[in-house]
């Protein structure tokens, strides 16, 4: 949700009120996005934005939740 909510740049604000997470849970899962390079804090514009490793990794996201419904709807898991 963070990831997505940071697609193309965002405050911490929009992105606390758009994963519905508290600051104190925003704090941490920011911390360690950015330390993983999925994140990254854009100080000119006070914003963070997701990086191109972020959006990989949300299209593999993506496949795989597709990918289990499909799987659910035919009946194998």
């Amino acid at each position: 949700m963070i990831l997505e909510a940071a697609n193309g740049g965002a405050t911490k604000t929009k992105i606390m009120y758009k994963a519905f997470l508290s600051y104190a849970q925003l704090r941490e899962y920011l911390s360690v996005l950015i330390e993983n390079n999925l994140l990254e804090y854009l100080e000119g514009s006070q914003t963070y934005k997701t990086t191109e490793k972020g959006l990989n990794f949300l299209r593999m996201h993506n496949e795989i939740g597709e990918l289990l419904q499909t799987s659910a709807k035919q009946g194998g898991a």
